[in-house]
């Protein structure tokens, strides 16, 4: 490139050459640039593919670099880097290989003909040998990337499956990625390569932002290991690879914390997987996939919906139904009344009728359901047909009913604070069999109270059942606050941390947007048990723990930076339960709009903007037919 800024002191410069106003002159120069690169030896290279990759960030829909030869240039540069490490060592070209594998990935991640051009470029050897880990975990995070999107189009995915190993070598990233950064970036602050702190944190450290980076990182090397395996996965003659038991039974755990909430990461594998009959043999021998499944179908995770579709898929497969009905069946009872979640219309009816399948006489192949476990679809379906009775019933009927369900509601009430939880709770059953099924705000009420009557009798199953049916009938679906406590603990009960988590994250955001005018006047409006709670399940769900236990962190480090100890008292926020419960008896009696006024105290450095941008669940809207009897 002969075109040289007066200023500049380097011959041949890039970003002079981009200054050049005549185009054929400026494409010319590009092209030779491209072509030229990989053989030089010139100090400060890394400056123009720095610049590369932030036009390919800002602009990958443009092509006129994937014309001028880009793609050939980055595998180049990549081979360059494995091949010759004295180079690699010298001057900053260790950043090279990095930034060549994001560019091809910044650049393939929307066109489909640019993935094309990518693969005649011969992206994928160089891509693969980073995948392998010939250089670090860094070059890993951007090569995985990289060939997941090279994967997800059908005219390139060939390509990409023709190289056997990608898809062991993902399984194995996705299964082992949290560990690898950790004890080779997290574990010890003085073993960090510095080109790792430099990329994680772009001339913004510190350790705490390179520890708080690395969690990132980490969560996206696992959560695009898994985008990579998904694209496998569609494909039927892959699923005996990828569905071994040692993988399967991880991949409800590989979530991605609260850095990485877009990606639906296992549970998004697992759907896929679940959608061919191939795969959900494998899935069904798995108890406790199948029980984490539940667990995430009844929870306020954002991808609570695809749990339901996993076990839905399950249920109605004659082959796999008898594995899990024991266990779905529950789960899906609980989750029957819900209507919609997002742009997910209509899933109540969806459940209802796989449940309904499940009880019909035997003569297509199926085992026969348990005793119990028909009872309970029997008894939801018998809801149903109470629901269409009460349409033709009078309205001066349904009011005496409401006015019944009212009156065992306050002996429920007396009960309760007397003491005598175990009568409380069936007068609230006893009220839930009187109550109109249109009177969801009623129902809701009656479901959350009997919720915390077996929290005070330590039966958290229960609980999380009924909490579970008030959070699906409350309009909108999942924030009913008080019944998100509820399950948290519920949870909490269980050693479920990432569920108990994620309800009280929820919990804390209806606090903070509540609008009762007494607590509009304090500062904080989140209860000091709440954030205690959140606190010790993030601690419980960090990102690191397993591979810090692993590594000799007796209990590793917390995301907070301090050490992650178990609670000295497990029953500190718990005593929450009984200031809650004794709030209760207002709320049961009528008032369901009380906010836990004697929970709430001060505290200045509690910062609530967290709560809010974690917030999860949907803001599905019950049609008017839905709504609630006045």
């Amino acid at each position: 490139m002969d075109k040289v800024s007066p200023d500049c002191p380097y011959p041949g410069c890039f970003f002079c050459v981009m200054k050049e106003g005549n185009p054929s002159k400026r494409r010319a120069s590009i092209l030779k640039f491209f072509r030229e690169l990989p053989s030089q030896d010139d100090d400060g290279q890394v400056l123009p593919i720095s610049g590369l990759w932030n036009t390919a960030m800002a602009h990958p829909n443009d092509p006129e670099f994937i014309e001028l030869g880009i793609f050939e240039c980055m595998a180049a540069l990549i081979w360059k880097g494995l091949k010759n490490r004295r180079w690699l060592s010298h001057d900053q070209n260790i950043y090279i290989p990095y930034y060549a594998a994001h560019i091809i990935g910044s650049y393939t991640m929307n066109m489909e003909e640019f993935a094309e051009r990518a693969i005649r470029a011969g992206v994928i050897p160089p891509l693969v040998e980073l995948l392998r880990g010939r250089l670090t975990w860094v070059e890993q995070r951007v090569a995985v990337r990289a060939l997941g999107h090279l994967a997800t189009y059908a005219s390139t995915f060939p390509a990409v499956a023709s190289h056997g190993e990608i898809l062991e070598l993902s399984i194995q990233l996705a299964m082992s990625s949290l560990e690898i950064v950790y004890s080779h970036f997290y574990q010890y602050v003085d073993r960090r390569l510095s080109y790792h702190c430099d990329l994680l944190t772009r001339g913004m450290g510190g350790v705490e932002m390179e520890s708080r980076k690395a969690e990132e990182w980490a969560s996206q090397l696992q959560c695009w290991s898994l985008q990579l395996i998904n694209c496998f996965a569609f494909k039927p003659e892959f699923l005996p690879a990828i569905c071994k038991p040692e993988f399967l039974v991880k991949l409800p755990g590989m979530w991605g914390g609260l850095v990485n909430e877009n990606s639906p990461a296992g549970i998004g594998l697992l759907r896929t997987i679940c959608h061919h009959k191939h795969g959900r043999g494998p899935v069904a021998s798995c108890p406790g996939i199948v029980e984490a499944l539940c667990n995430i179908a009844r929870s306020s995770d954002d991808w609570q919906y695809m749990a339901i579709d996993c076990l839905l898929w399950l249920l109605q497969d004659p082959s796999t139904s008898h594995k899990v009905m024991d266990k779905a069946v529950p789960a899906l009872v609980d989750l029957a009344e819900i209507s919609s979640l997002g742009e997910h219309k209509k899933l109540g009816e969806s459940i209802i009728n796989a449940l309904q399948e499940c009880v019909q006489p035997q003569g297509s192949g199926r085992n026969s359901v348990s005793g119990r476990t028909k009872e309970e679809v029997e008894e939801l379906l018998s809801s149903r047909q109470r629901l269409k009775w009460e349409k033709n019933m009078p309205k001066e009927d349904l009011h005496i009913k409401q006015a019944a369900a009212l009156v065992v509601k306050l002996e429920g009430n007396s009960l309760f604070s007397s003491g005598n939880i175990s009568g409380a709770a069936s007068k609230y059953s006893e009220a839930l069999a009187l109550c109109p099924m249109r009177s969801k705000k009623e129902r809701v009420v009656l479901y959350s109270n009997r919720a915390q009557c077996h929290l005070l009798l330590q039966q958290p199953l229960a609980a999380i059942s009924d909490a579970t049916r008030a959070l699906c009938l409350h309009n909108p679906v999942n924030r009913h606050a008080k019944s998100l406590w509820r399950r948290a603990q519920a949870y909490d009960m269980l050693g479920l941390a990432k569920e108990s988590l994620l309800d009280a994250i929820l919990f804390i955001n209806e606090c903070s947007q509540s609008t009762d005018p007494d607590l509009s006047l304090r500062q904080n409006k989140v209860p000091d048990y709440a954030e205690r709670l959140v606190k010790k399940q993030m601690r419980a769900a960090w990102l690191f723990r397993e591979a810090a236990i692993k590594h000799g962190g007796v209990h590793g480090e917390g995301a907070d930076g301090d050490v992650c100890q178990q609670e000295s008292d497990d029953s500190e926020w718990e005593t929450a339960s009984d200031s809650d419960a004794g709030n209760d008896v207002k709320d049961e009696l009528g008032d369901d709009d009380y906010e836990w006024k004697d929970d709430f105290e001060r505290k200045d450095k509690y910062d609530k903007q967290p709560a809010k941008d974690m917030k999860r669940g949907y803001n599905a809207q019950l049609t008017e037919e839905e709504e609630d009897e006045e």
